[in-house]
């Protein structure tokens, strides 16, 4: 696509390109909207730099993509429970997001994107990777996408709200699981192994490690090996792009077709994020 609005500069081979002649604080207007939803479309995750955002207009600009989630789990930002803040403090020994994961995939209605502000950012370190999901699928052998194409795989949250786990998990994070989260009562969904993008119309490898348990008519060991070789083949280093932050920058994924890894490399230092998610549909 030959953009008029904005400027897109890719940032790897694989995915992720940098949007510039882009204020988000403002009303972007339905021509400036709809070619920054085209570059997401074809870079998958898009990065702005220099951003002015209050609470109020990071939702604003979510919202022109879809309605917000408020996390099931997760305690919010004070006063905006659409914001969840993603905060480790220099004590903090654990962030969130350590693990490549794409958003809540345990919901019915799992996430379209995510959209994650920059307020504090360490000297260095804490990048974010982000995978290609198309690409993880595509470069499949035949056989083993002609057996996916029609699997199904049992999503959870267990990790987050088993009593046990939660707990375990909010010990050194700032970023806390909500006391009331904790219960055994697990939110599981069943989703295809491979989901057709809406928009695209292009397929992608939907499991992931920290939410996916196992495949649909299978016990969990049984689930096991293959869901680890998908794990591993999904991430691999071409598939992949690293944004390096810095403060006001803004980064913003398409969960149906990514997944990410929040690198844990900044001991001793704070990191202070604002994540506005927008709701997505079934996959199919």
């Amino acid at each position: 696509m030959t953009y008029q609005h904005i400027e897109v500069k890719p940032i790897s081979g694989a995915l992720g390109a940098e949007i510039a002649g882009v204020d988000l604080s403002q009303d972007i207007g339905n021509a400036v909207f709809s070619e920054v939803q085209q570059a997401l479309h074809e870079n998958l995750v898009i990065f702005f730099r220099d951003q002015e955002l209050t609470p109020e207009q990071h939702k604003d600009f979510g919202r022109r993509f879809g309605t917000l989630n408020i996390h099931p789990q997760y305690v919010p930002l004070d006063g905006h429970p659409e914001i969840l803040p993603i905060l480790k403090e220099p004590e903090d020994t654990l962030n969130i997001g350590d693990v490549w994961h794409t958003d809540v995939s345990f919901l019915e209605q799992p996430s379209m994107g995510s959209i994650l502000y920059a307020h504090e950012v360490p000297d260095a370190g804490g990048d974010t990777m982000f995978a290609n999901q198309y690409l993880a699928y595509e470069t499949l052998s035949d056989g083993m996408r002609e057996m996916l194409d029609d699997m199904t795989a049992v999503h959870s949250d267990r990790i987050l709200s088993n009593p046990a786990s939660a707990k375990n998990r909010n010990d050194g994070r700032s970023t806390v699981i909500k006391e009331d989260a904790m219960t055994e009562e697990e939110i599981t969904n069943e989703h295809p192994v491979v989901r057709t993008h809406v928009d695209t119309g292009r397929k992608s490898l939907y499991v992931n490690d920290p939410f996916t348990v196992r495949f649909s008519g299978m016990t969990e060991e049984e689930s096991q090996p293959l869901l680890q070789f998908l794990y591993a083949h999904a991430t691999r280093p071409e598939f992949t792009c690293r944004f390096r932050w810095e403060k006001k920058s803004v980064a913003f994924w398409d969960n149906r077709c990514t997944q990410h890894y929040a690198l844990n490399d900044y001991q001793g230092q704070r990191r202070s994020m604002h994540r506005v998610t927008v709701n997505g549909e079934r996959p199919i």
